[in-house]
């Protein structure tokens, strides 16, 4: 008997007694399974191993149906590509080109997957918005230094330079890394904020327009002041509109405005009133004083000169006066005190009568003076030749 395998076989040959196998089957009772073949899981067939001619090595696998694969495929059959490689053609895995910022890409097409360090791109040779590639290998993308606030946020590096630069400033912005406020814009807590000088600044006369760090207005035109040029200067006013700044008509009878002028150690203030003076000054003595010409065209010194200018003038003028009066009556004062003592002084009255002096008198012009310490009897001596002699405890004086 030749005792075949009822699953491989496909009879028995009598005359040599060896089993026909079926594909897939082999050995002397067709019980085992073909080079190519492997044995189904639970069962006694044999089924094909199927292994992939491109990744297999060969066209074997193990009991369990696995083909032995080549360098950078994977799968039972060997018909996929492994982690880090594609299929660049129907022979071969080729492994991904993503720059060592990723390890995965896709089977089929070979574009990266999960590009790390900033990077972006088919194969991560980009950068991503917001970063730049450094000129040093090693610091990869960095992180631009432009503000979203300020610009894009997004930067490059020219040829030949190592500093990259924004590539778009917002409104308002400039420089490099547009951390600096353009013309016409002021610095307000790190934001750039337009120049409010309400359409009175020139910006071919004044480029900045205003301060860049406090925005104060520079270069205030059509007679305006103030920090954002809203303001009329001194002599000027808003017209009936309220927009252009005009000069002031001249007027004689302004509304009395009280003044104080004080100076240094003095306690006491001195007022004046222009109603005061608008009663000791006519109309047409300030017209003497200040000619008012009837043209449109000229300009009077009236005109320039404001109603409080001139008053300031006027208390300023009077002040001076009166310290120079007062300076007056003091040296009078101290002169008439100084000629008082000279006079007030005592002498005596000496008359010389041939060779002999003789003492006349004492005068003292001061009333009811005591003068009898000044001169008394023990203290004067006649000498032997007729001489008046002067005796004082201390010295004696011969005349």
């Amino acid at each position: 008997l030749c005792n075949c395998s009822s699953v491989g076989s496909a009879g028995c040959d009598r005359t040599t007694g060896q089993c026909r196998c079926l594909a897939g089957y082999a050995g002397p009772r067709c019980h085992s399974c073909a080079p190519g073949f492997f044995p189904e899981q639970g069962g006694q067939q044999c089924q094909p191993c199927s292994c992939s001619p491109a990744g297999a090595t060969s066209d074997q696998c193990d009991h369990s149906g696995r083909c032995q694969c080549k360098v950078g495929v994977t799968d039972l059959k060997c018909d996929q590509c492994s982690e880090g490689y594609y299929r660049l053609n129907e022979s071969t895995c080729e492994p991904c080109q993503c720059n060592n910022h990723s390890q995965t890409c896709d089977s089929s097409t070979g574009t990266c997957l999960h590009c790390q360090e900033n990077t972006e791109g088919k194969h991560c040779e980009l950068c991503k918005e917001g970063f730049y590639r450094s000129t040093h290998p090693a610091h990869g993308c960095q992180h631009c230094p432009c503000s979203t606030v300020a610009s894009t946020g997004t930067c490059h590096i020219q040829p030949g330079e190592s500093v990259p630069r924004c590539d778009k400033c917002r409104p308002g912005y400039t420089g490099l890394n547009c951390n600096q406020c353009d013309k016409g814009y002021y610095n307000s807590d790190s934001i750039c904020l337009r120049c409010k000088c309400n359409g009175n600044v020139d910006p071919a006369l004044s480029p900045s327009v205003c301060r860049p760090d406090s925005g104060e207005c520079i270069g205030c035109l059509y007679h305006t002041t103030g920090f954002h040029c809203e303001l009329c200067l001194e002599g000027y006013s808003r017209d009936s509109e309220g927009t252009n700044c005009t000069r002031k008509e001249a007027t004689l009878g302004p509304e009395p405005t009280e003044f104080t002028a004080s100076a240094p150690n003095t306690t006491k203030a001195t007022s004046f009133s222009t109603a005061v003076l608008n009663s000791t000054l006519s109309p047409t003595t300030l017209q003497t004083i200040f000619p008012i010409s009837s043209s449109e065209n000229s300009t009077s010194a009236f005109a320039d000169v404001s109603w409080t200018q001139f008053n300031i003038i006027i208390l300023t003028v009077i002040i001076i006066v009166v310290v120079l009066l007062m300076g007056f009556v003091g040296a009078v004062y101290m002169y008439r005190e100084y000629q008082n003592r000279k006079l007030n002084a005592p002498f005596w009255t000496i008359e010389l009568k041939e060779d002999n002096i003789s003492f006349s008198s004492y005068h003292d012009s001061i009333p009811n003076a005591d003068v009898s310490g000044l001169l008394e009897d023990d203290g004067n001596e006649v000498a032997p030749n007729g001489q008046l002699t002067l005796t004082t405890p201390m010295h004696n004086y011969k005349a």
